[in-house]
């Protein structure tokens, strides 16, 4: 589980690769993975273990047309928000863009600022539907329907809409520690009248359901004034 958010970059233009590559890993938000051609942008979404959390899709590739795959991408059950670039702004273009499962449509040249933007929107709109689906150790855990679903033994843990965004916080956190003070404006805004009680409150609530000893926790640790998942501690369990 790692804090940084992996997109995968699909186009064979060098020098832009190298663009993104590197401004998208400006900030430490962003974990870019590249691929040249249609068939090297299937073979890495294919991988054992993979996990995208956003596409950034060129049209014109070597071995194929972006647009198609982008339909396939679909087609197979990748549900994760896809971007098309191209260098052209015609209306039939972006409207074979959008028909072919794109959530959006970008023309070349481009600001980055802007693409940052709308990369960023179509994260959040993502994150909070139902199709958005996060592994936590021997859970799968879906936000949008505040969910947790342990499969090897076939149950499934409601979660409260605010377990739920505590917990979609930290898995983006990675391995660092989110001090309470975060989590509480994160989570419940800039509200005078709740305090870290209320917090530590809900992380005792998301411990009994989540932990198999909660009096010993091994995956949502107290740490550094705040609290962090623990990818061994989920890895232990899962074993």
């Amino acid at each position: 589980m790692a804090g940084l958010r992996p997109i995968l970059i699909v186009d064979d233009d060098k020098a832009l690769l190298d663009m993104l590559v590197e401004q998208l890993g400006v900030d430490g938000e962003f974990s870019p993975v590249v691929a040249a051609s249609v068939s090297e942008a299937q073979a890495r979404v294919a991988a054992r273990e993979a996990r995208f959390d956003a596409i950034i899709l060129d049209i014109g590739l070597p071995d194929g047309d972006g647009r198609d795959l982008c339909a396939r991408l679909r087609q197979t059950g990748v549900k994760v928000p896809i971007i098309i670039l191209t260098g052209s702004d015609h209306e039939t273009d972006e409207v074979r863009g959008l028909d072919s499962g794109a959530n959006d449509y970008i023309s070349k040249p481009f600001r980055m600022a802007v693409l940052l933007a709308r990369l960023r929107a179509q994260l959040r709109t993502f994150e909070s539907s139902e199709d958005a689906v996060f592994t936590l150790g021997p859970y799968t855990f879906r936000p949008g329907v505040k969910q947790l679903h342990d499969a090897a033994h076939n149950r499934r843990i409601r979660l409260t809409e605010k377990e739920a965004a505590i917990l979609k916080f930290l898995y983006r956190a990675g391995t660092q520690p989110v001090a309470r003070q975060v989590l509480l404006n994160e989570v419940w805004g800039y509200n005078a009248t709740v305090t870290t009680h209320t917090l530590e409150t809900h992380i005792y609530r998301l411990r009994q359901k989540m932990e198999p000893d909660p009096s010993n926790a091994r995956l949502l640790l107290t740490e550094d004034g705040g609290y962090r998942l623990d990818p061994d501690g989920i890895k232990a369990i899962a074993a």
